[in-house]
């Protein structure tokens, strides 16, 4: 297929934690807030003159004295952020939004505290609880972290509008994004697609690393160039995949699964397009913030909510996707040391296997995979087997 037109760009703005487009923000006058979980509300870091930046460590190397501060048994993916922020990558920042989510990630934003690795006047890192359960009262509860911890600071600290107005602006703005990204995805559907699952991910991975006022037209652009895309005559991939689990901002990850001859046609990870780009429906009679707090709770699909009807919520959402996207195997894969998935990956991977009848690779990995012949030979194999069992029931 012939190149997308911005994918060299967007790959480019993906090679550095302080993008281009982010330096063109601040020099507007906009306050970069970083964040690494779901559980913080992405479109509330993107309200009036803040916008949000999903932190990331591209071309990682040695983490060896994060390591030293936080020991060889932690996410690698924490490890390497703190790594990057004790040399300097984060100086770009103005704001971190934590959660206490993950007991990994919370220790490196505390050594990011403590370490001083940001010197901005104003520079802050907040944290907010997140509860365990959904039930009104702790709904309640978030929206009072969100409100108390989040948007009150941001209003102090740099003067931000965080009126019901604004809010409903930044919604309208995230929704936009989101409906773009979604049309993109559905091309996935399709038996040869304009798109890949490689270039999917960098366009997915750029709606979160940018601001989201400066991408949202070049990712417009980018669907309207994909509508008239002519895909090759013959699809060059021999199985159809969905990938799910822990985080994965690694393109290197999706490329060596696409160069093993499996065509990644949807995602359920963290920083994927499920969870992360649905729209946000509001209504005129409840108030905007809990509403947004409700949205962003009943979509996660974190394994740190081990509630029975979450755990449920996952595999079929899973499964859906699977069979939406018409895809012939899944891909389970984990983060090393990653708690939550830890536990999440072994059982979801034999039920999906077992229960619900598809082939599954489970995996775990590390937080840059770079050209792992491991990994490689694995994808090889699995795409064997779905190509040996799609000829089966060919035959049959």
């Amino acid at each position: 297929m012939k190149d997308l037109k911005h994918l060299l760009e967007f790959e480019n703005l993906l090679e550095d934690a302080a993008n281009p487009l982010i330096r063109q923000a601040q020099a507007d006058g906009q306050y970069a807030v970083g964040y690494t979980c779901y559980h913080m509300p992405e479109v509330l870091l993107n309200v009036d003159n803040c916008f949000s930046t999903r932190i990331r460590a591209p071309r990682s190397g040695s983490i060896d004295i994060a390591t030293y501060y936080m020991s060889n048994y932690t996410c690698e993916y924490a490890r390497s952020l703190l790594e990057r922020a004790i040399e300097g990558g984060y100086e770009y920042l103005d704001a971190i939004a934590g959660v206490d989510a993950c007991s990994a990630m919370n220790r490196c934003y505390e050594h990011m505290e403590i370490l001083k690795c940001n010197t901005k006047p104003h520079f802050f890192v907040t944290h907010t609880d997140v509860p365990y359960k959904i039930e009104e009262y702790t709904i309640d509860q978030f929206e009072t972290q969100m409100r108390l911890r989040l948007l009150d600071v941001m209003h102090e600290k740099f003067g931000t509008d965080t009126s019901d107005e604004a809010l409903i602006k930044a919604v309208q703005e995230h929704n936009e994004m989101c409906r773009i990204m979604t049309e993109i995805g559905e091309f996935r559907k399709m038996d040869n697609p304009p798109v890949t699952g490689y270039e999917y991910h960098v366009l997915c991975l750029v709606s979160y690393c940018c601001p989201t006022k400066l991408i949202t037209p070049l990712l417009r652009e980018t669907l309207e160039e994909i509508k008239t895309r002519e895909p090759d005559q013959k699809c060059p991939y021999r199985a159809r995949v969905v990938v799910a689990g822990s985080e994965v901002d690694d393109l290197d990850f999706t490329r060596l699964l696409e160069e093993a001859g499996a065509l990644v046609v949807a995602d359920r990870y963290c920083y994927g397009s499920k969870p992360g780009r649905e729209e946000i429906i509001l209504n005129d009679h409840e108030d905007i913030l809990r509403q947004i707090c409700r949205h962003y709770m009943k979509t996660s699909e974190c394994a740190r909510y081990m509630a029975a009807d979450k755990i449920q919520q996952r595999r079929d959402t899973i499964d859906q996707l699977a069979k939406d996207f018409r895809a012939d195997g899944i891909i389970f894969e984990q983060m090393k040391y990653c708690d939550f998935w830890a536990f999440e990956r072994p059982l979801a991977s034999h039920i999906l296997a077992e229960e619900y009848g598809w082939p599954v690779l489970s995996i775990d990995r590390s937080y840059n995979v770079r050209n792992s012949g491991q990994l490689r030979t694995r994808f090889q194999a699995f795409v064997e087997a779905l190509e040996i069992k799609n000829i089966q029931k060919g035959r049959r």
